[in-house]
């Protein structure tokens, strides 16, 4: 059984096809669009694949994707072969059980659990009004900055992403107001993840936020075959959101900021 370093796409793809919605990120990251900012780790044995890890550099932090499933005893063998390799400082999405693999190296600041919902039953989607909505571009960058500002400054936004063609907004005159849009998006893999979701404090509670989410969904089942999205277990609204939209939670997980834990030099 050996760690190795992944470069081939399908082989990657073959794994994280097993359950395509726990890995929707990462199945997104294989295009090329986000392939230049991912390295990925694997478990081999007998020549098959049997976890794969993803370490996403695209990000001011880079973000470490690492999700148990069966058999689970190989996916902290797998983690433990590359800490020696992980930056100093990284944001992880974490199945719950493996957490304890960096308790040693790592002080792990928890955010929480989150789940993983996936767009399961879209024909809840056609009893929403989307009339409001329309697509965003690079025109509306200094709108939709400035709403994050008001709503939602610790996003996770990056202006490139605009170039999917996959952002929605509604406005109240001239001011944008709620927004819906992708952390990834995948013709080729025909994945996709919402992100960046929000409504102005002044204006929630009127379910804007799910009429633009459903005209996104709209969109992204013209060229896509798994819609998914992650969300903090607590946040109740969003839950109930998502849940009229048709999502349905698939996974649990956790998220955490790693950092390499400084030690005492040793005294002879």
């Amino acid at each position: 059984m050996q760690a190795v370093c992944l470069h081939v796409k399908d082989e990657i793809e073959a794994v994280l096809r097993r359950n395509p919605f726990v890995h929707l990120y990462a199945l997104g990251d294989l295009d090329d669009f986000f392939w230049q900012h991912t390295t990925w780790y694997g478990l081999r044995q007998n020549e098959q694949i049997q976890h794969v890890v993803l370490l996403y550099s695209g990000t001011s932090v880079p973000t470490l994707l690492a999700f148990n499933e069966e058999p689970v005893a190989l996916m902290p063998m797998l983690l433990r072969s590359i800490l020696p390799l992980l930056p100093r400082q990284v944001y992880a999405h974490l199945s719950p059980d493996v957490i304890p693999v960096f308790a040693e190296d790592y002080h792990v600041q928890q955010h929480g659990l989150h789940y993983k919902m996936a767009l399961t039953r879209p024909t809840h989607l056609s009893g929403i009004d989307i009339s409001e909505a329309a697509l965003l571009s690079a025109a509306d960058l200094d709108d939709l900055t400035a709403l994050y500002q008001a709503s939602y400054p610790g996003n996770w936004f990056d202006p490139r992403m605009l170039e999917t063609g996959h952002y929605y907004g509604i406005r109240r005159g001239d001011r944008l107001v709620s927004v819906a849009g992708v952390h990834v998006y995948s013709r080729h893999y025909r994945v996709a993840a919402l992100g960046n979701v929000t409504t102005h404090p002044e204006l929630r509670g009127q379910g804007l936020g799910t009429r633009v989410c459903a005209k996104l969904c709209h969109a992204l089942l013209e060229t896509v075959d798994h819609v998914g999205l992650n969300v903090k277990a607590d946040n109740a609204s969003a839950l109930a959101c998502y849940e009229r939209l048709g999502f349905e939670r698939v996974a649990v997980y956790d998220e955490c900021m790693l950092t390499l834990q400084q030690r005492a030099p040793t005294v002879a």
